[in-house]
């Protein structure tokens, strides 16, 4: 109060705390609460001289609509989830960032959850965003068949990325693992280093098993007499490093060394630099992923360049493909994104250019 005043009062009459409800967005605009409704949920059947005077009311009564009466109306949440192994770390940061992305451009919101500490932990969270979200991006190595029937409603629209699973139900989009792995250790051998150690990625990971599969049928084919030196790791910076002293301490080092991610190798690169191994000079050193800090480390790392970004971006259009019915029928249920090797300095080749792996058509 002031001088017997409402506060309110004294700095005019058109300040108010109420909230504008849907009812004075109708008074404002001058048209019924049907057809408010109906220019706010998208559903078309109002004519343009009617959409343009619901917004501007909404405008200047700043409208809020209620979700939960929105998604009554509507039987939708205007939200996506993604079910993810981590948040930790560059990869999985890039990968929410290209989701989010292309769903703030479509109105739609991000629900995130991590599925870390095994298949009750990923099934747990598939289940918790159920009744929450309109579809869901999934990335998890516990993912099957049988994980989907027993967790996913049937009507619910999902994405899978990096998986094994073939069913048309289930789209998914895949790197392109093998060729990149394989393009990557032709990369090593044909510019001189004669022997190739591969750093693993967990077991029973689809990208790890697929990589793998690319190292060996790549020193299949152009090392065969070369034995092949595979060593454990875990994606992380930590089993780069113990993977990297493991290497050290066999009786003839390699040439060079291939891990399976970005993070892998920069720990591999730290355990070469703490024993005074000098790379490329002494033994070379490739990743994979292209995550930001391969370019900024010392030396610079070479490695298989995949746009994280562009991967939830694509399954974001997807998503929405399959929300508005219209899927991938007729089409192809697995897509399959290109991978490049990208040459800097901790391979040893001479210049820093592409050398660009073969794999099929990008996506469009």
């Amino acid at each position: 109060m002031r001088g017997g005043t409402p506060l309110c009062r004294a700095l005019g009459d058109d300040v108010s705390t109420k909230k504008a409800t849907i009812k004075d967005v109708a008074r404002e605009a001058k048209v019924s609460i049907a057809s408010v409704s109906r220019v706010l949920n998208g559903l078309g059947g109002v004519t343009a001289e009617t959409q343009d005077a619901v917004r501007k009311a909404v405008a200047r009564l700043h409208y809020v609509p209620d979700s939960a009466a929105r998604s009554l109306i509507t039987g939708r949440t205007h939200t996506i989830g993604a079910v993810l192994p981590d948040l930790y770390g560059e990869f999985f940061s890039e990968l929410i960032r290209g989701i989010d992305l292309a769903a703030r451009a479509r109105g739609l919101h991000l629900l995130v959850s991590s599925s870390h500490d095994g298949v009750e932990d990923a099934a747990a969270a598939v289940r918790t965003m159920r009744g929450r979200v309109d579809g869901m991006i999934i990335l998890s190595q516990f993912v099957d068949g049988d994980f989907l029937e027993q967790n996913m409603p049937a009507d619910l629209p999902a994405v899978l990325l990096d998986s094994p699973v073939d069913d048309p139900r289930y789209p998914s989009i895949n790197l392109d693992n093998v060729a990149g792995a394989q393009a990557m250790v032709k990369h090593l051998l044909d510019i001189g280093h004669a022997s190739v150690a591969f750093i693993n990625g967990p077991a029973g990971n689809f990208d790890a098993q697929e990589r793998e599969k690319g190292y060996r049928a790549a020193m299949r084919q152009f090392a065969p007499k070369v034995p092949l030196n595979i060593v454990a790791g875990e994606f992380t910076e930590e089993s780069g490093y113990r993977a990297g002293r493991e290497l050290l301490a066999q009786p003839v080092r390699p040439r060079a060394v291939f891990a399976a991610n970005d993070m892998m190798a920069v720990g591999c690169l730290y355990a070469f630099k703490e024993a005074g191994i000098r790379v490329p000079e002494d033994i070379a050193l490739a990743g994979f992923d292209d995550i930001l800090i391969a370019r900024y480390v010392t030396p610079s790392l070479s490695t298989v360049s995949v746009s994280i970004a562009d991967l939830g971006r694509r399954a974001l259009l997807l998503l929405t493909e399959l929300m508005e019915g219209k899927g991938p029928i007729g089409g192809p249920h697995t897509r399959t994104l290109p991978c490049d090797v990208v040459a800097r300095e901790s391979c040893g080749a001479k210049g820093t250019n592409n050398v660009a792996s073969k794999h099929p058509p990008a996506l469009v």
